[in-house]
């Protein structure tokens, strides 16, 4: 099952068109201030009509990117969106320089009650991206992918295995995060430990390694698509910050400790951060899972 050399092309096409348009063409929509400006919808850098047009030019990508990969677009052309999302996590600042505009407990308190909720929005532009491969297939033709054309399981099944793959999806990528995005970690008799604000590649390698671990697992045991991981890097961050940055905590650091250490190391990504790497990192432990079970049935 090794990947043949046009198989290669194809996945380089779709991943060159989503850096393309949407990591350089698309980057004025995001209009970070400066080089090491961070993308962020709290910045306020993103308006209304630059989140419209985003969401609209993902689905156009998606839709090229099917037919550029073509006739592997169903499974190929899904990577576009997030690989040109993945171009603005790594050419942007980080959470401490976010962070660091809010200095007060009052504006950090603000800051990150919005950050909750800003990963539903990345996974917006990441399904309207879906959305476009989805809608090239139908007039394509083509179905689903073909590792999916075997007989699905029964509804109710299917439905609990989801949920039970979203849920571990969550608990699985945070818990490895935590483990994987280190920096400088300092004992605090209030909190336990805080962590310094990891490098890009850092946080790069500890999200892809932790959802694709994620998606490995829930294909492997329960047949799920990489669609539950993906969603759940749209509830990581809301779930890092609801527990490990409530306001006692958060009042400790403001007071204690500069604005580059956090109390966990998952509260360090960026919601887009989290969500471009961690679908890029969905996709490719789901397919990595795939191509396992062929080897276990096939030995080869």
């Amino acid at each position: 099952m090794e990947l043949s050399l046009a198989m290669k092309l194809r996945i380089f096409g779709a991943v060159a068109i989503g850096v393309i348009v949407i990591g350089l063409l698309g980057r004025p929509l995001a209009a970070p201030s400066g080089s090491d400006g961070v993308v962020s919808l709290v910045s306020g850098a993103m308006t209304v009509s630059g989140a419209v047009a985003l969401v609209s030019l993902a689905a156009l990508t998606g839709f090229a990117a099917y037919f550029l990969s073509w006739p592997n677009g169903q499974e190929i052309g899904v990577l576009a969106v997030p690989a040109g999302l993945a171009i603005w996590a790594v050419r942007c600042g980080d959470m401490a320089s976010l962070v660091q505009l809010n200095s007060s407990l009052a504006e950090r308190e603000a800051l990150f009650s919005a950050l909750r909720l800003e990963p539903i929005f990345w996974l917006l532009v990441v399904g309207a991206g879906f959305g476009g491969v989805f809608v090239a297939g139908k007039i394509s033709g083509r179905g689903e992918p073909s590792e999916r054309s075997e007989k699905p399981k029964s509804g109710s099944n299917r439905y609990l295995n989801m949920l039970i793959a979203l849920v571990g999806s969550v608990l699985i990528s945070q818990f490895s995060i935590r483990i994987l995005a280190q920096d400088v970690s300092m004992f605090d008799r209030k909190v336990g430990l805080v962590v310094a604000q990891p490098a890009v590649g850092q946080i790069a390698f500890a999200v892809l390694v932790s959802f694709g671990l994620a998606a490995f697992v829930f294909k492997r045991f329960l047949d799920v698509s990489y669609v539950c991981p993906i969603a759940a890097s749209g509830l990581v961050t809301g779930f890092a910050i609801t527990m490990y940055m409530r306001k006692d905590a958060l009042g400790h650091l403001v007071e204690h400790w500069p604005v580059t250490f956090f109390t966990n190391s998952v509260i360090s990504v960026l919601p887009l951060q989290m969500v471009a790497f961690g679908a890029l990192g969905s996709i490719a432990g789901y397919w990595i899972a795939v191509r396992y079970n062929y080897w276990r049935k096939h030995g080869i």
